[in-house]
């Protein structure tokens, strides 16, 4: 009765050690998947950034071409 009362504990801290593992693996992964995130929306930023400036060169490239067919 004792070695199986003693089998019975061992699994259990087995179970419970596992369990332990499980979680720190997600709180690794949600970290990492909120860096992930926080990436993607500096990359979304820089891109609205790049956008706004495109269109401000266009305009002047188009102003200037308009003042060289004035010339």
């Amino acid at each position: 009765m004792d070695t199986i009362a003693a089998g019975v504990a061992a699994a259990m801290e087995e179970q419970k050690a596992a369990t332990r593992e499980i979680a720190r693996n997600v709180q690794q992964a949600s970290r990492g998947t909120l860096a992930v995130t926080e990436a993607i929306a500096a990359v979304r930023d820089g891109a609205g950034q790049t956008g706004t400036a495109a269109a401000q060169v266009l305009g002047a490239a188009q102003d200037m071409s308009r003042s060289a067919g004035e010339l």
